[in-house]
């Protein structure tokens, strides 16, 4: 199977337990009903990025569906957690892309996104042979990746939330939802 098509959403839950938690933000993220595989990092050729609600909407109760995610849970109360994704697409339609996935603690949402994207784009731009300096500044590097003519985007979805009261579990979670 090569995927065709990809979505992306975010979720979070809460809850006594942490399995139910997880259970809770799948469904925030509205895919609770699919059987999820993780799998890597890579964007296939010719693989059309489509909005959530289009994604949701092909899924059937029960399917196998692949994925790249991230998930972060903690039951420390105010902690504050995150989970985010980011892709990097080249600008050739027979090129492969990039997923990167991160979770993490103490971020704030701007800061987490900014990351994965980053990762993503220094993994593209590593397999398309630019050259880039990984001391500059991402919003730097983007600039300079989007000028190089061989990116047609970067993007990210980045979920944050603080621990629940109570020590109760908080789980978010990102992902990028590949279909055929």
């Amino acid at each position: 199977m090569v995927p065709k098509k990809i979505f992306f959403t975010k979720g979070v839950g809460k809850h006594k337990h942490e399995l139910h938690s997880f259970e809770l933000a799948l469904r925030s993220a509205g895919i609770e009903k699919c059987n999820i595989v993780n799998v890597s990092s890579i964007v296939p050729p010719g693989c059309k990025i489509i909005s959530k609600e289009r994604g949701i909407s092909l899924l059937k109760p029960g399917q196998i569906t692949y994925c790249v995610m991230s998930r972060n849970s903690t039951n420390k109360t105010n902690r504050l957690i995150g989970a985010s994704i980011g892709i990097a697409t080249p600008k050739e339609e027979n090129s492969y892309g990039y997923i990167s996935e991160y979770h993490g603690s103490g971020n704030i949402c701007k800061q987490m996104g900014d990351h994965t994207e980053d990762l993503a784009a220094s993994m593209l731009a590593t397999t398309l042979g630019l050259d880039f300096d990984p001391d500059k500044a991402w919003n730097e590097r983007k600039q300079e990746y989007k000028m190089s003519g061989s990116f047609i985007q970067t993007q990210n979805i980045t979920q944050t939330a603080h621990g629940n009261k109570d020590n109760q579990w908080t789980t978010v979670l990102a992902a990028a939802v590949f279909l055929e």
